[in-house]
């Protein structure tokens, strides 16, 4: 997901697409909790980031949430809460 960062220049564009991959990929395999970890990664992180960008540590020059980020960051933070959950489980 990263990887198309790049090739998609409009962030509503790559927020569709992010969304599209994700709904591909809990369809093909969905495990317990997996919409509830999405939901709280991508609520906290928004947060959390937002804060972060507050104290002028970080800046994007792409800021169609809020004025602040991306509004795709939130999205792949979710799905990397996923990711993360899914390592753990295994370990």
């Amino acid at each position: 997901m990263i990887a198309l960062i790049p090739l998609i220049k409009d962030d509503y564009a790559l927020a569709v697409a992010y969304i599209v991959i994700i709904v591909a990929a809990f369809r093909i395999k969905r495990e317990s909790k997996d919409f509830l970890v999405f939901s709280v990664g991508l609520v906290l992180l928004a947060i959390s980031e937002s804060i972060f960008i507050s104290t002028g540590v970080e800046t994007f020059n792409r800021v169609t949430l809020f004025g602040l980020m991306p509004i795709w960051l939130p999205i792949l933070w979710g799905y990397a809460f996923v990711a993360i959950k899914r390592v753990v489980l295994i370990i």
